[in-house]
């Protein structure tokens, strides 16, 4: 249903932009994998998350009227890549949309997975190992980040993991800018 839906976006040209990078990338992973056929590579040559898509026109020049209308962020930026993102190589997509924004200096904090793996984390018989992967690097650096310090990680369960093993907020990259408008 989902691919049958997207097919005349694809047909036409027209990329599909998407927020959640584990959702978003499964039409270019898990979808091809199933062999879901001819239109499933064709969805997955327009899908594009949030940041591509944003660093595509980036390097087009076709940004220039949004980066006027930036104000500057003053403050430390720490970043959490996406398991997915990180497989991708599309990591440096986020930090490239992040210094769009005037002052802003984003720092990348060299993780592994932050341990929930999507509902991973969520189950009862793997939250110490959800945990453990959290410990290992991504919440020990959020605690000891600045309380003014902006942390930035687009995964919706990365997110919940640094909120609630380092009761700090983390916001999607769509938020900076929408702080910086």
């Amino acid at each position: 249903e989902l691919l049958t839906a997207l097919k005349p976006f694809a047909d036409a040209g027209i990329a599909i932009v998407g927020l959640e990078p584990s959702c978003l990338l499964s039409l270019r992973d898990e979808y091809l994998a199933m062999g879901l056929g001819e239109v499933a590579e064709q969805v997955a040559r327009q899908s594009l998350l949030l940041e591509e898509f944003l660093a595509r026109e980036l390097k087009a020049g076709r940004l220039d009227a949004l980066q006027q209308r930036l104000t500057t962020i003053n403050q430390p930026i720490l970043v959490h890549g996406h398991c997915h993102q990180k497989a991708f190589g599309l990591v440096p997509e986020v930090l490239d949309v992040v210094r769009m924004v005037p002052g802003a200096t984003p720092r990348l904090i060299e993780t592994s997975c932050c341990g929930m793996a999507g509902s991973f984390g969520y189950d009862a018989e793997h939250y110490q190992v959800s945990m453990q992967m959290a410990e290992a690097s991504l919440l020990p650096k959020v605690r000891d980040a600045d309380r003014n310090t902006l942390i930035v990680a687009d995964g919706t369960s990365c997110r919940h993991q640094i909120h609630d093993g380092a009761g700090r907020e983390a916001i999607h990259v769509a938020r900076v800018l929408a702080q910086a408008l």
